[in-house]
């Protein structure tokens, strides 16, 4: 088999307005065409080949009321610089002064031993994005 990239992911979501809200206002995501599925979602476009499916379904797996967890599930975002997104996160309200279980809360790690730096938030149903970054600027 040869495996040519990722091609999505998909995240639960347990209303379906307040995710796409979210992914088209707050994260500037693209909404795409998505096939007549038999229960709710939205589909949208990242970079030129990926995509992230939404689903909101009663059974879906989902995180409930945990706080950010970087080592839980999650999926990355590539961006160019940190500097330019906390500045811009902190713009669409999030902040690491945050309390912990606040759903605005971000953690910063721009000396994370990975070798990026690192910005992780939540979602509106509390599944964890990470945004690791080319320069830390």
């Amino acid at each position: 088999m040869e495996t040519l990239f990722l091609h999505h992911v998909l995240i639960a979501a347990q209303q379906l307005d307040r995710s796409r809200r979210f992914y088209r206002d707050v994260l500037e995501l693209e909404e795409i065409e998505r096939p007549a599925f038999p229960y709710e979602g939205a589909w949208f476009q990242l970079g030129s080949n990926h995509h992230l499916h939404i689903v909101v379904r009663s059974d879906a797996t989902s995180r409930g009321e945990k706080n950010i967890d970087s080592w839980d599930v999650h999926f990355a975002l590539r961006v160019k610089s940190y500097s330019e997104t906390v500045v811009w996160l902190h713009a669409k309200g999030f902040s690491e002064d945050a309390a912990e279980n606040d759903i605005r809360k971000m953690i910063l790690k721009p000396d994370s031993i990975t070798g990026y730096a690192q910005i992780y938030i939540l979602d509106p149903d509390r599944n964890v994005i990470e945004f690791n970054c080319e320069t830390v600027d």
